[in-house]
């Protein structure tokens, strides 16, 4: 049945393969069970609920990817989508984490109509390349500043607004070596590098806390009461359901959510899914992908499934490229990723004292260097594109805000082209977007 179903000969695979593959992909993905509690907790929602539906809802959409694509793709609330919700749809916008998930819902099912209706690909055509490229690296610059700022690496100074702290704390110290555990861990293409990191580092700061070195510190892991747990925290759950009424009073605001949350979901996504299934060999001699638009699909749903479950943007991640290194071929390998998600709900108390944000500061930070590798494909030599990728980077990280940095390079890019004359590469939709944004800077919608 299994063989039928996921057509496991047709991609020269079997179930032990596929439950390795499973196994690897989730172990690589793991860190997003510390990661999300500790920055979605800014926005007041309750640690232990965040890290319940994080774990449910990447369950549940890993096992709905492989349902229906057959594709060996993991889903779970995205590095940069849930910096989004954390720090500018909430802090920064002033929205309660109720509004902002009900944003994210709206904005995941105008995100499903479009894949639906096939204008995905168009509205990808209507953002210039370059700007595509400076938001992703411009998000894992923003990354790695949360991280470094969570672990009190820096801090904020009166005189030059921000500043090194001191090495020698415990937080600081531990973040530190978790960093350079992680980097060598990466750089020695060791599986699951990342997740291992925060287990080596969380390991070394409980020993610190043992030592009496960084004890009443609350980012200093802690060996924890209790490690099983069948007791869950579901106060997040339908929370959306309460922040209608807030989201749609003021409808400007709302436009610009949509805005940030679909342009990120957007390049998150697609520059996920089609790299991937060209390492899985889907992809014919036009890079093609066969059953692309199923795998577009699952990814779009997962955004629907997180909302109501009550976290950020689930998608698909590029650390399912470790289960597919091992031979994961079929949509199986997803499902059992899913499922090891789903038993991670029992030890949360485990994971919850054990990856403290000095811990997760390493894992941040890596992925922030891994999403600025991209920069290396922008046209330096066009100023009017450099100065638009310089500006979103560098605006993204000053305001805190992903959608103010999105909204300084449109307007740079649209004023640069305006100027040399050159207005080819912008289309109407383009024009529409730059509008949008220049109203947000100037006006403050």
């Amino acid at each position: 049945m299994l063989n039928k179903f996921f057509k496991l000969e047709e991609h020269d695979t079997y179930l032990k393969r596929e439950f390795i593959a499973g196994l690897t992909t989730f172990l690589a993905m793991a860190y997003i069970l510390g990661v999300n509690p500790t920055m979605l907790s800014e926005t007041g929602m309750p640690t232990t609920a965040i890290f319940f539906s994080t774990a449910l809802a990447s369950g549940i959409a890993c096992i709905v990817m492989g349902l229906i694509s057959n594709y060996p793709i993991g889903l779970a609330p995205g590095m940069g989508l849930n910096a989004l919700f954390t720090y500018t749809l909430v802090l920064d916008m002033g929205n309660s984490w109720q509004a902002a998930l009900s944003a994210v819902f709206i904005g995941s099912i105008i995100f499903l109509i479009v894949t639906v209706s096939g204008l995905r690909e168009a509205v990808l055509n209507a953002i210039p390349i370059d700007l595509k490229l400076a938001i992703g690296a411009g998000i894992g610059f923003f990354l790695a500043f949360i991280g470094l700022k969570g672990s009190g690496i820096i801090v904020s100074d009166p005189s030059t607004i921000v500043s090194m702290g001191s090495l020698l704390s415990a937080p600081v110290l531990l973040a530190i070596i978790g960093i350079f555990i992680t980097l060598i861990l990466y750089v020695r293409k060791v599986p699951a590098a990342v997740f291992l990191g925060l287990v080596i580092t969380s390991i070394i700061g409980v020993i610190f806390t043992l030592l009496g070195f960084g004890v009443g510190e609350s980012t200093m892991p802690t060996l924890p009461t209790q490690i099983i747990t069948f007791n869950f925290d579901t106060t997040v759950i339908a929370g959306f359901l309460y922040g209608f009424g807030e989201i749609f009073s003021n409808i400007p605001n709302l436009i610009m959510i949509l805005f940030s949350i679909l342009f990120v979901t957007f390049f998150d996504s697609t520059g996920t899914l089609i790299p991937l299934a060209k390492i899985c060999g889907f992809t014919d001699e036009e890079g093609n992908a066969a059953d692309l638009d199923k795998a577009f699909l699952g990814d779009s749903l997962g955004g629907i499934i997180g909302a109501i479950l009550g976290t950020s943007t689930l998608t698909a991640y590029v650390e399912s490229a470790t289960g597919i290194g091992l031979g994961g071929r079929t949509g199986l390998t997803a499902i059992f990723t899913g499922i090891f998600f789903i038993l991670s709900i029992f030890i949360a108390p485990l994971v919850l004292s054990l990856f403290t944000p000095a811990v997760t500061a390493s894992a941040l930070i890596i992925v922030g260097i891994l999403m600025i590798e991209q920069l290396k494909d922008v046209h330096w030599n066009n100023l009017v594109i450099s100065a638009s990728v310089f500006m979103t980077i560098i605006m993204m990280i000053l305001t805190y805000s992903i959608s103010l940095g999105i909204a300084w390079g449109f307007t740079i890019y649209a004023i640069g082209s305006i100027v040399t004359n050159d207005t080819r590469q912008i289309t109407p939709m383009t024009w529409i977007m730059v509008v949008v944004f220049v109203l947000y800077l100037f006006i403050g919608l």
